[in-house]
Parts: C-alpha cells; structure tokens; sequence
C-alpha cells in the first residue's frame, strides 16, 4: 500500500496594506484636490488684488472656522457610518440660549447653560441612534426642525441683542482671530486621536463592518454615541462663536450649515458609507469651500449664485463618492 501523501497548502499572503491605511484616500486623490484648490488660488488672485493679502487670508480662515469647529467630529461620526444633520439648527439653538440666559443671569451663566444644552442635543441624538436604533438620518432630520421650532419660541421670532460678549468671536491671540485658534486646537486633537488611539480606530472598525467589529469586542454602540456628544459639544462652541462675532443670536441663524460641513468632509476623502476618510482631509475640504466662498464673493457673484455653487459642489463630491466605491469593489 502507497503512502498517503500529504500536500502542504500554500501559504495565504494577504496583500499589504495601502500606505494611507484607513484614510481611503492617497497621494493622487489629495494631488487632485490639492489641484484644484491652487486653480481656484490663482484664478481668484488674477480676478482681485485682494485676494492673496494677509488680512483676507485670515478671512478664509475665521469664516470656515465654525463650520470646521463641526466638521471635525462630523468627520468622526461620518467615519462611524453615521452623520448629523441638526447641526445648523443646534448651533443656533445654543446661541440663543446664551442671549437669552446670559442678559439676566450673566455671561458664565450663559455659556454654561448653552454647553449644556449643546450636550443634551449630543446625548439625545446618541441615545436615539446608539441604543434605541433610530436611523441616523430620521433623528437628526427630527432634531433640527425640533431644534429649529424650540429655538423660534425661545427667542420669540426675533433677534436676540447681546453686546459684551466679544471673547471667542472678535478678540485675538498673537494676532490670530480667537475663533481659528480654537479651530486649530480641535482639528490637531481630532487628527491626533483618530490616528493614534483606540478610539480613532474602533471609529474606522464600526464603519467598515460593524458586525467584525462588534465580534471583535469594539464596542460600536458605545463609540457613536461618544460621537454625537462630541458633535452636540462643537455644536454649542459654534453657537457661541457666532453669538460672540454678531453680538446677537438670531433664531435664523446657521441655516444650512449641515450641508457645508458634510461637503467638506465628503470633498476631504470620507465615505458615506463609513470606514474612510481623515481629519486632515476635511481641513483641505473645508479651505476649498473657503476659497470658493471668499473669491466669489469678491468678484461680486449674487449670494444666489454661490448657493449654487455650494450646492454643486456637495452633488460633485457624492457622487465622486459613489464613482470611488464602484471602482474600489471592481
């Protein structure tokens, strides 16, 4: 009788890993983007002497600063697999709670209240999303008309004045607008943490495959409601920087602020469908939609018009989304 011969299979050689891990976007996404922006630099800088000047500059920087303030824990969620689109609403519901508290019980107590608040909006939507199940875009949809609707009552429909609080919206540090120090400080914690800790990476796990992620011990759950509260946490900033730069809360206020926050984290390399996308990325997506912004307005373009470059820009960059997902499964 023959011996029985045993073959040794092949040994499996997984393919490495892409130098970007878990961006999910490389060097010639960025090159693209990077592109881009340096057309638009130019262009605008040819159309106005303006533009290149410091002072201007320092423009681009304080008007995307309270959209980026969002953005960076909007990129966290959006990593997760899920998004908040009551931003706009929240930012103007905080506002509103400081004008309102801060005239008869004081500043501090202003603020204090409106951080609060911004964290019961985060905890409410967490709760909604990470423990009952409610989709993510059904909660939030909810929450900024409720946000909206509270917001309106509280201030009784009108403008709410409130001078003498000028700290976080006109004031400087070493020359640089208080509100794009804060900025700066957000984006090198949020990069810092989705690069290097073990939250930043059950982030990415969730919104790759939440099953994996969940048989592994990440806990998913537990990770986008830290999400949403991180996100209700800037929500509020926001809401007091704004406050703080008009000397005034308007219940109108941040209107459409959640489409320009998810453009500039989608222009920056995130995926809709999660597991993808960086904190750096979305700095990028945000100075693009600065530099659109400041030069059209510049060149004197209708406030109308730049709705709809704005709203253009956010269809390009889904569906560049969706056309970056069929070639990655093919």
């Amino acid at each position: 009788m023959a011996d029985d011969v045993v073959t040794k299979a092949p040994e499996r050689r997984d393919t490495p890993p892409p130098s970007d891990d878990r961006t999910g976007r490389g060097l010639p996404e960025f090159a693209a983007l990077l592109a881009v922006l340096v057309v638009l630099v130019i262009f605008f800088s040819v159309q106005s002497d303006f533009f290149l000047r410091s002072s201007n500059l320092l423009n681009i920087l304080t008007a995307i600063s309270v959209t980026g303030i969002i953005a960076v824990p909007g990129t966290m969620l959006l990593i997760s697999g899920q998004f908040d689109l009551s931003v706009g609403s929240g930012a103007a519901f905080c506002g509103v709670v400081l004008a309102t508290v801060g005239t008869d019980h004081g500043i501090t107590m202003g603020v204090l209240v409106a951080l609060l608040a911004g964290l019961a909006v985060g905890v409410v939507n967490g709760t909604l999303v990470s423990v009952v199940g409610v989709n993510a875009l059904i909660t939030t949809l909810g929450m900024l008309a409720v946000l909206r609707g509270l917001t309106q009552l509280l201030a009784d429909g009108q403008t709410a004045l409130f001078p003498g609080f000028t700290l976080l919206g006109t004031s400087r540090f070493l020359g640089i607008p208080v509100p794009v120090v804060i900025f700066a400080v957000i984006v090198a914690a949020g990069a810092l943490v989705m690069r290097y800790t073990v939250y930043g990476r059950s982030l990415y796990a969730t919104g790759a495959n939440p099953a994996a992620a969940r048989l592994v011990g990440i806990r998913g759950r537990w990770s986008v409601f830290t999400g949403f509260v991180l996100s209700g946490m800037a929500v509020a900033l926001a809401g007091l920087i704004l406050t703080s730069q008009l000397s005034a809360a308007s219940p109108v206020a941040a209107t459409g602020l959640e489409l320009s926050v998810i453009a500039a984290i989608v222009l920056g390399g995130a995926s809709l469908s999660g597991g993808r996308g960086t904190v750096m990325g979305t700095v990028l997506g945000l100075v693009l939609i600065g530099v659109l912004n400041n030069g059209l307005t510049l060149m004197n373009v209708s406030s109308f018009w730049q709705d709809v470059a704005r709203g253009s820009l956010l269809i390009l960059a889904v569906s560049f989304d969706q056309i970056r997902q069929r070639f990655s499964a093919s």
